[in-house]
C-alpha cells in the first residue's frame, strides 16, 4: 500500500485516540480526497458512533466505509440504477472484507455483547480513559476499516 494511504490509516487511529467516534475517525482521515474539510467530515460521521447513535447496530467504523464509498462512487442522478448498483457492489464487497477479517459488522457483536437488540435511552457515551481503550476493540476496528478503504483506493484502476 502506498505510504500516503498508510498514513491515512494511522490518522484514523489517531483521530479515535483523540476522542472522536469510529465513523468520524475513518471519514475524517480520507475526507480531503473528496473536497470535504475535516470539520464537515466530523459532523457527517458524528451520529454513527456507538453503532449508530449508541444503539449498537452497524459498527461506526464500518459506517465510515459506507460514507466514503458514497463520496468515492455514489450515484448523483436520481434514477441512475446502474450507478446505484455500482456503489452498492463496492459497499457489499468492502463490508464483506471487513466482516471476514473481524467476524461481524455489528457493533454489539464486535463488543462481545452478542445479538443485543437496538439499545435506546442510553445516549451518553462512555468516558474515554485507559480502561476504555484497554477493554474496547474499537481502535483496532477503526484501523481495520480504514485499511479496507485504503486498500480499495490503492487497487482502483479508474475513477
Amino acid at each position: 500500500m502506498r505510504q500516503e494511504l498508510e498514513e491515512r490509516v494511522q490518522r484514523a487511529v489517531e483521530n479515535f485516540k483523540k476522542g472522536y467516534g469510529c465513523c468520524q475517525s475513518v471519514v475524517a482521515a480520507f475526507s480531503d480526497l473528496y473536497g470535504m474539510d475535516e470539520r464537515m467530515a466530523l459532523r457527517v460521521g458524528a451520529g454513527f458512533g456507538g453503532g449508530v447513535g449508541r444503539m449498537r447496530m452497524m459498527c461506526g467504523a464500518v459506517s465510515g466505509i459506507v460514507v466514503l464509498v458514497g463520496l468515492d462512487c455514489g450515484q448523483t442522478e436520481g434514477d441512475d440504477r446502474a450507478g446505484k448498483a455500482a456503489c452498492y457492489k463496492v459497499v457489499q464487497e468492502l463490508l464483506a472484507q471487513f466482516r471476514e477479517q473481524n467476524g461481524s459488522i455489528i457493533c454489539a457483536e464486535l463488543l462481545g455483547l452478542g445479538g443485543v437488540p437496538a439499545v435506546t435511552g442510553t445516549y451518553i457515551p462512555d468516558e474515554r480513559n485507559a480502561d476504555y481503550y484497554r477493554k474496547r476493540p474499537c481502535g483496532s476496528k477503526v484501523e481495520a476499516a480504514a485499511r479496507v478503504f485504503a486498500t480499495y483506493l490503492d487497487q482502483k484502476t479508474c475513477d
